[in-house]
């Protein structure tokens, strides 16, 4: 058995998210660091492990190779079956992947680096076009997701109950991220409560941006 290898960069959110899974599930990885903004996920070296260029890339002890950072983080949770990331019962499941998948497949993938980048050099969008763009795809997210969290039963300290999950570490590592374009979280105190205790557990902390060996 070898060593699990974490291929990400310290700013990017989707890295965020499994680093905060890696340090739930308490286990040791070696942090290998490639720097987006500079094209260091586009060199050879790093196109050989992982062809689609993007992080996280996540190599397990035994040599296999996962990228894709919820199908990462379900992993860790099967092999790693506790402290459990996914409720026991199937409805639970379900509502804890549908919280996850409202920001990692709905608001994160339009707002991600390479699409901002695009904005800029395919459609000469400014500075202010593309924070503009960002807030607004971010706010069309976080609008419903604070409905349905604010008023289900099922939402406590967390998304889904007592205890951080999937769906939380996809809300802190948006939160984080937000931050970066100072989007207006006042339209949104159940987010920012629940983002509040995620932050406050030392796995979220440990795995924040500013705590990584490449921040900068």
């Amino acid at each position: 058995m070898s060593e699990i290898i974490l291929h990400n960069y310290y700013r990017s959110s989707t890295s965020y998210r499994v680093r905060i899974a890696l340090e739930m599930k308490g286990l040791q990885y070696r942090y290998v660091p490639h720097h987006l903004r500079h094209g260091g996920h586009l060199e050879p070296a790093y196109l050989s492990v992982n062809p689609q260029g993007l992080v996280p890339a996540l190599i397990w002890n035994d040599g296999t190779l996962l990228v894709q950072s919820l199908a990462i983080i379900e992993f860790l949770d099967e092999v790693v079956p506790e402290p459990a990331l996914l409720p026991k019962d199937a409805s639970g499941r379900a509502r804890v992947r549908m919280l996850a998948q409202m920001i990692a497949c709905d608001i994160h993938p339009v707002n991600n680096l390479r699409v901002l980048t695009s904005l800029r050099t395919v459609f000469n969008a400014g500075d202010q076009d593309v924070i503009n763009w960002f807030r607004h795809w971010v706010n069309e997210g976080f609008q419903p997701l604070e409905k349905i969290l604010s008023s289900s039963q099922e939402t406590g300290k967390f998304c889904h109950g007592e205890t951080p999950g999937l769906a939380d570490i996809c809300l802190a590592a948006q939160v984080v991220n937000n931050a970066r374009f100072k989007v207006d979280m006042s339209p949104y105190p159940t987010i920012n409560r629940i983002h509040a205790a995620c932050i406050a557990l030392p796995a979220f902390e440990k795995a924040a941006p500013q705590n990584q060996i490449d921040a900068e």
